[in-house]
């Protein structure tokens, strides 16, 4: 008898990072770093699909709430039947003329659907006794091009420009998954640089970044151009002039502060200066990259889905694409960014700035290298030193490189003793 899903299980967890200002910044100062945590469990039991949408805290069971109300779409059906065709239940999900309504293809439900599809990546890696990165890269570009929804990118990309993308990275791509597995990928961090730090521990992480052999840091900015000055003098002190220093202001201006802003920080040799204004405004973008060039503009966190990215690269208005593996709808739709980011030439350098983020994203620049772009040159992964520890395959990262997982699946299965602990209202870390 063919293995059924039994149960689509959900939990909001949440972690009390705002006790010591881990991960403030200009418009979040006080975030608690959060999951809207999904496992899906079937008949035969052998494996489990774990995924979740990241939040900094208030809300995060509005989330929790719009991924169980995906339960229909995967109570009872054949697992081999969702997992054979995860393009089609993609679609399924996103093209729901009643779940587009709420979007479309933005907001809380599409990263609902992000949960659920990076949960069946998940159990469709675990099952194939593979990383998820090793599973991608080894599929067929035939097989690959059927994951990815052109709706709306045919201006910009066709299935067979992507096609044509795909084959010519074929050639080598042994070779390149062996580098990856003895040498890993390269990581910035971001540890130093959170907004609510004082002088002293800004000074004693910059030191502790270098120490640790990682090549890039990043500092928050954008609430007081004095703090960002004084700030920026120091990690550019500590760090000496060869460590890349970019920036980080969450959003916080209007476009013609951003190029003020930026070019007073430009004597301290900014790297980039990550979204600099609205995630929405693409012109705004556009308009701040050649207002602060030769500084480049890097962003994507917050950028909603495929449609907007296309955008931002169509109008030269982004030059590191730092695409987020939970905010838009998941694996699918981040291969999709991929292939745009390679036909416009652009690297992409994820966003991995919240729990478990820099667990999944490794997978997808990995998956990149080999089976993509086939380059290294200028591409980074964030790397956060947070609640590595609650994860069953943490991140491994040693001399400025995430080395590459090796455990099957998407890396996203939490501890259960961390699900019971810092479960929202009512588990020990918070009653």
């Amino acid at each position: 008898m063919s293995a059924r899903f039994v149960s689509v299980d959900t939990y909001d967890i949440r972690f009390p990072t705002s006790r010591e200002l881990d991960g403030s910044d200009a418009m979040n100062p006080d975030p608690d770093y959060s999951a809207a945590y999904v496992v899906l469990r079937t008949s035969e039991g052998d494996h489990e699909g774990h995924g979740f949408a990241f939040t900094i805290g208030r809300g995060n069971e509005v989330q929790t709430a719009a991924i169980a109300a995906l339960r229909p779409y995967l109570a009872g059906r054949e697992v081999d039947e969702v997992l054979g065709d995860l393009g089609g239940f993609w679609r399924e999900l996103v093209h729901d003329s009643q779940l587009r309504w709420l979007g479309p293809e933005k907001g809380v439900m599409h990263m609902a659907v992000s949960a659920v599809v990076n949960a069946l990546w998940d159990l469709k890696a675990k099952r194939a006794g593979l990383p998820l990165w090793q599973l991608l890269a080894r599929m067929t570009p035939e097989e690959l091009v059927a994951l990815v929804d052109f709706r709306y990118l045919t201006d910009a990309l066709t299935p067979d420009e992507a096609l044509g993308i795909l084959r010519a990275a074929q050639p080598g791509r042994a070779a390149r998954e062996q580098q990856i597995l003895a040498d890993g990928y390269p990581a910035y961090t971001t540890s130093p640089g959170w907004l609510g730090y004082d002088d002293e521990k800004l000074r004693r992480l910059c030191r502790e970044a270098v120490d640790a052999g990682f090549t890039q840091i990043k500092l928050k900015v954008g609430a007081d151009l004095s703090d960002d000055l004084r700030r920026m003098r120091i990690a550019r002190e500590v760090c000496g002039p060869d460590i890349r220093i970019a920036v980080d202001a969450n959003q916080r201006w209007d476009v013609p502060v951003a190029i003020e802003w930026v070019r007073a920080l430009a004597p301290y040799d900014v790297w980039w200066v990550e979204e600099p204004t609205s995630p929405d405004d693409v012109v705004g973008h556009a308009a701040i990259a050649r207002g602060i060039a030769p500084i480049k503009v890097a962003t994507g966190e917050h950028v909603q889905n495929r449609v907007v990215f296309k955008q931002l690269l169509q109008l030269d208005a982004v030059s590191y694409v730092q695409l987020d593996a939970a905010r838009v709808a998941g694996v699918n739709e981040n291969i999709a960014i991929l292939l745009l980011a390679a036909k416009f030439g652009r690297p992409v350098c994820p966003h991995a700035g919240g729990v478990g983020l820099c667990e999944l994203v490794q997978h997808l620049s990995m998956f990149d290298y080999v089976a993509v772009s086939g380059e290294m040159q200028d591409r980074i992964i964030e790397y956060v030193d947070h609640l590595h520890e609650h994860f069953i395959d943490p991140v491994r990262v040693e001399n400025g490189r995430y080395l590459a997982p090796l455990a099957p699946g998407f890396s996203a299965a939490m501890h259960p003793a961390s699900l019971s602990s810092y479960a929202f209202p009512d588990g020990p870390v918070w009653t």
